[in-house]
């Protein structure tokens, strides 16, 4: 190789790292921020960023935890997030088998326009369901309420992300198993479900997060018993003046979870990923 070359080489290498340092410092930048500031006084904040040099304190967690008892708004947002996920995997996962074995694809389109539309279409129609069931007073009908408003994210998305798994499972092996005696119930759940764990690995990740930090839904239908964590976060911000510690504080650990479950699932994560993008 010449010199020109190896120069060329060189400066193209230090141009593709320059742009992935460009990217990460506009993806993981506003995070690090958050979690700079989460630890630092609300006049620090308002004051400049460029003042490194603050003193760094736990203040702000201490208040979040004196102000709201934030253990009972985690359980909710678990309950939420987990019910509606759970939920969406168990009507997503034999919804999108049926759209491939038996080609229904209107319904899976018709499922994508629900997951398409503005969340506020369906507040008005949800708030006048929950007022008229007496989902306000009671806390199980409120969480089953949120629960089912969130299926709009999270069963969409479990189908759409299924349906490439289930295509790239051959028709030949579920013939196999027939002929071995297998029902088709039998077929699904010892065939088609083991073959498709990296796909529901995504559909769970991904469904769990979305219905997580979903806000508008629990904004409109929660009572004060069944509030989530991303409204109590709102809390933060006021007309006159705004806890800008305690919101980021509040989002630090709002976002702490689904932060470890993307950790956890990583490798099941990259590999359903990159599995169902490959035909």
């Amino acid at each position: 190789m010449t010199a020109e070359a190896t120069t060329a080489s060189r400066r193209r290498l230090v141009q593709v790292y320059a742009l992935y340092l460009l990217a990460a410092l506009v993806f993981f930048g506003p995070v690090l921020f958050m979690l700079w500031s989460a630890f630092r006084r609300n006049v620090d904040i308002t004051g400049s960023i460029f003042t490194i040099a603050t003193p760094l304190t736990l203040e702000n967690f201490t208040n979040l935890f004196d102000r709201f008892v934030f253990y009972y708004y985690i359980r909710n947002s678990f309950i939420v997030a987990g019910g509606s996920t759970l939920l969406g995997l168990a009507l997503g996962v034999p919804a999108a088998y049926v759209i491939v074995r038996r080609g229904a694809a209107s319904i899976g389109f018709l499922m994508l326009l629900a997951r398409m539309a503005p969340g506020v279409l369906f507040v008005l129609p949800l708030f006048i369901l929950s007022v008229q069931v007496g989902a306000p007073s009671n806390n199980g009908l409120n969480f089953a309420l949120l629960i089912a408003a969130h299926l709009i994210i999270t069963l969409p998305l479990c189908i759409w992300l299924l349906v490439p798994f289930f295509e790239d499972i051959p028709l030949s092996l579920e013939e196999a198993a027939m002929l071995d005696g297998c029902t088709v119930w039998q077929r699904f759940r010892h065939v088609v479900v083991p073959l498709a764990l990296p796909g529901l690995s995504v559909a769970v990740t991904l469904s769990f997060v979305f219905s997580w930090n979903y806000f508008l839904f629990a904004l409109a239908l929660a009572n004060a018993d069944t509030l989530p964590l991303p409204v109590i976060a709102f809390n933060f911000i006021g007309q006159g003046s705004s806890d800008y510690g305690g919101l980021m504080a509040a989002s630090t650990l709002i976002s702490l979870p689904a932060l470890l479950l993307t950790v956890f699932a990583q490798r099941w994560l990259v590999r359903g990923l990159t599995g169902g993008a490959v035909k």
